[in-house]
């Protein structure tokens, strides 16, 4: 796929690639831009009716016997087309049919993609009407292009992380791609922070000891480390300028979810003292009466697209800010972690309510770092951060630049030193008590390496969730469902589900530890594994991966 897709890029102008990139994605812009089709699977229905001159009971009929309505829209499409149409044009209409909006808008958008696919041969029509329903299984990532963009210009992959290095600072696929089409890879050099354009986030590593992440984290000439609390909320990214009267907000996957945070926008104008910057922190939910933080699964109602005033004012967020990647025109990104953290204390109003700065502790004592550890847990949270104190932000890297601490002796099954994000491949129809839920155990994996896009097993889960939780699962793998499996899922015959589902899902699973397997495809099997929760705010390419994975196994030890 990567050689293929290299192929096409280079074949294609520097005019065109962008659009290549994003619909290969199933987007049209980057995730950031916020651009969607709102269009309904029942809409689609009434757009391949009107476009093959059927009824909506001959189109449900065959989606019911083929599963996907591409596939229905390459089966009813018999027409002689009489010429092909090109990227750009197809490309431009789809783009016009998503902007369209107010009065009228879902009737002009269901005449315009018929029209659409009237003008498009059978096999395009069944990947354009993917697209809209978010379900074009293409099997493509960023990354993918990333490797693509490699393999045009090196003839291998050797290039991938110096690309990648820009993509993580200007997060457009397709920009990164329009610059190296047309200048080449020096270029990208001269990429620098944007306000608007979000940047990978910095994650972290793990470590089994306190005395480890100490000796790990420190040398002759750093000796101290930097602690902070770890937030069970939703990480976000605030960009915002004051000249342009602009703020947004981005989630760890960089979509824009602005509009879900009212209070927060309006909290930063007066919150922190620059023309512009870009902040990174944690948005967690507190009880208003008692003041008292709510767990992840309250917080993360927060995301939503209707009812925003209301449900900000019964949850209402505070924002721990505890970095700034760029302010008043100044790119701070490889600037030591101690001269940010002075930039960000003098960068924040020390009496607004809502952008806070997250509180810190500097030692080389593990002694100090477990009461820290420990006083963070007694207020409800899941740990502690722990910080290079003179390391260099590092963009969309898991590094031992931090590393958090998470593991509590008193927690139930703390086997492992942290909890797995893994991705739910398929599920298996329940027995018993289980039958009326239409599941009775769901197959999750991990990612085989970093940047990949292929998925092995490392545990079917069958206990461990509530009533509700059964529910829930049923009713999200219902809505990516496949009648194949997916060509990214490395899965033995034996353990086959009865349901697959598409690369969409993400669930925090926590377990006992980690065994050797002989019939996973990980090669390691979760022991006891339990549902902690749903990871919306999290993309199946932040999924830990199987190196990750092995990494937990030996730290249980």
């Amino acid at each position: 796929m990567t050689e293929i897709l290299a192929k096409l890029i280079k074949e294609s102008s520097a005019a065109e690639v962008d659009k290549i990139c994003y619909l290969s994605l199933g987007q049209l812009a980057p995730l950031y831009a916020g651009i969607e089709f709102n269009l309904a699977e029942k809409m689609m229905i009434r757009v391949l009716a009107r476009a093959y001159d059927k009824s909506d009971e001959e189109i449900k009929r065959k989606y019911k016997e083929l599963g996907d309505l591409g596939d229905v829209a390459a089966f009813f499409d018999e027409r002689t087309k009489s010429k092909p149409m090109t990227i750009s044009q197809v490309y431009e209409r789809l783009y016009e049919l998503a902007i369209d909006a107010g009065e009228g808008s879902v009737e002009r958008k269901i005449n315009k993609l018929a029209e659409l696919l009237d003008d498009l041969d059978a096999q395009s029509a069944k990947y354009v009407v993917r697209i809209p329903l978010g379900r074009l299984r293409l099997g493509f990532s960023n990354v993918t292009i990333l490797d693509a963009l490699s393999w045009m210009m090196a003839g291998d992959k050797t290039k991938r992380v110096e690309i990648e290095e820009a993509f993580n600072i200007r997060a457009d696929i397709g920009q990164i791609t329009q610059i190296v089409k047309a200048k080449g890879l020096k270029s990208l050099k001269g990429l620098r922070v944007q306000v608007g354009v979000p940047i990978m986030p910095a994650l972290s590593q793990r470590l089994p000891t306190v005395e480890e992440m100490v000796k790990k984290m420190t040398s002759e000439k750093e000796e101290i480390v930097a602690a902070e609390p770890k937030y069970d909320g939703t990480r976000l990214q605030i960009h915002f300028s004051k000249k342009r009267k602009f703020v947004a907000t981005f989630t760890r996957n960089l979509e824009n979810n602005t509009q879900m945070f009212p209070d927060l926008t309006q909290a930063v104008f007066k919150g922190v003292k620059a023309k512009e910057a870009i902040l990174d922190g944690e948005a967690i939910g507190f009880n208003p009466k008692t003041g008292k933080f709510l767990p992840f699964q309250e917080t993360i109602k927060r995301k939503r697209k209707y009812g925003i005033g209301a449900k900000a004012k019964e949850i209402p967020l505070k924002f721990f800010c505890f970095d700034i990647l760029f302010k008043d025109g100044r790119d701070l990104l490889k600037l030591p972690f101690s001269q940010r953290r002075k930039i960000l204390v003098t960068s924040l109003s020390s009496n607004n309510k809502t952008i806070l700065l997250s509180p810190q502790i500097v030692t080389d004592s593990p002694a100090e770092l477990r009461r820290y550890h420990h006083e963070q847990i007694q207020k409800g949270l899941e740990g502690i951060m722990i910080k290079k104190w003179q390391a260099p932000y590092d963009p969309g890297r898991r590094g031992f630049t931090w590393v958090k601490f998470k593991q509590e002796k008193s927690k139930k099954g703390g086997g492992l030193a942290d909890t797995l994000d893994c991705l739910v491949m398929g599920y298996y129809k329940g027995k018993g008590k289980r039958a009326g839920f239409g599941i009775g155990g769901f197959l999750v994996g991990v990612r085989k390496e970093e940047g990949s896009d292929l998925f092995v097993t490392v545990s079917k889960i069958g206990t461990g969730l509530s009533d509700e939780q059964w529910r829930e699962m049923k009713k999200r793998c219902d809505k990516v469902a496949v009648k194949e499996q997916p060509k990214q899922f490395e899965v033995d015959k034996n353990l086959f589900p009865d349901i697959w589902c598409s690369t969409q899902t993400v669930v925090e699973i926590q377990a006992d530890n980690i065994t050797k397997s002989p019939i996973h495809t990980a090669k390691y099997a979760l022991r006891f594994p339990r549902l902690i929760r749903f990871r919306d705010d999290k993309s199946p390419e932040q999924a830990t991966t199987l190196k990750e994975a092995e990494n937990l196994y030996k730290l249980q030890v």
